[in-house]
């Protein structure tokens, strides 16, 4: 009876797949562990970037990478001297009257789109305390319409965006300083345009809304 002949060749061949072949099944069954390691890359490009993490060691520093700013120093960009700009509250502890920025038609357009964005969904676009987080059983904000909160100073509601207030959560993470000050003086263009009276207007002007 013919048998045929295997040839050395195709024995180790056949050896090598089944050894490639166990390997991947074998590491497969695996899910590995979490690692701060970069993956493997054969062209790693900008991929691998060595730096420094939060309370690491450090070759230069003995302290390691948490470092304090050197006594009577502030970084750049974090001076912050005016006070009334960058908190609301003046040096006497009271809120600041007026908003300090300057308002324009561009600020306003802008201040609108902040508000629109950050504000809205609690406090609906008219700022009527409306939005679309009544529907899902969120406490109802209050209006900004309220006779309170048209007498109350520009500084308060800065303070109230920037540390938050009962439910309403704090801002000054997501919203910058000038766009908070915007968001400010649209709200005040906001509670007139929905509390306005005829002697508002310019006499030249009621022609036009009537």
């Amino acid at each position: 009876m013919y048998r045929p002949a295997f040839k050395i060749e195709n024995i180790v061949r056949l050896i090598f797949i089944l050894h490639i072949a166990g390997v991947v099944i074998f590491t497969g069954c695996f899910r590995g562990s979490p690692s701060d390691k970069p993956p493997i890359h054969l062209n790693p490009n900008m991929d691998d970037q060595p730096k420094y993490k939060s309370q690491s060691e450090s070759g230069i520093f003995s302290r390691g990478t948490n470092l304090t700013p050197v006594p009577g120093t502030v970084a750049r960009g974090e001076l912050r001297a005016n006070a009334d700009f960058y908190t609301g509250i003046t040096t006497a502890g009271s809120f600041v009257e007026k908003s300090p920025v300057q308002i324009t038609a561009d600020n306003l357009r802008y201040g609108r789109e902040r508000f629109d964005i950050f504000c809205s969904p609690c406090h609906s676009k008219i700022g009527d305390g409306t939005g679309i987080i009544t529907h899902y059983n969120y406490t109802q904000p209050k209006s900004l319409h309220e006779q309170r909160l048209r007498d109350i100073e520009d500084g308060y509601l800065f303070d109230v965006m920037t540390n938050g207030f009962n439910d309403m959560p704090a801002y000054k993470y997501q919203i910058s300083v000038n766009d908070r000050w915007a968001i400010v003086n649209y709200i005040r263009a906001l509670q007139r345009s929905q509390n306005g009276k005829i002697a508002d207007v310019p006499q030249d002007k009621r022609d036009e809304i009537r």
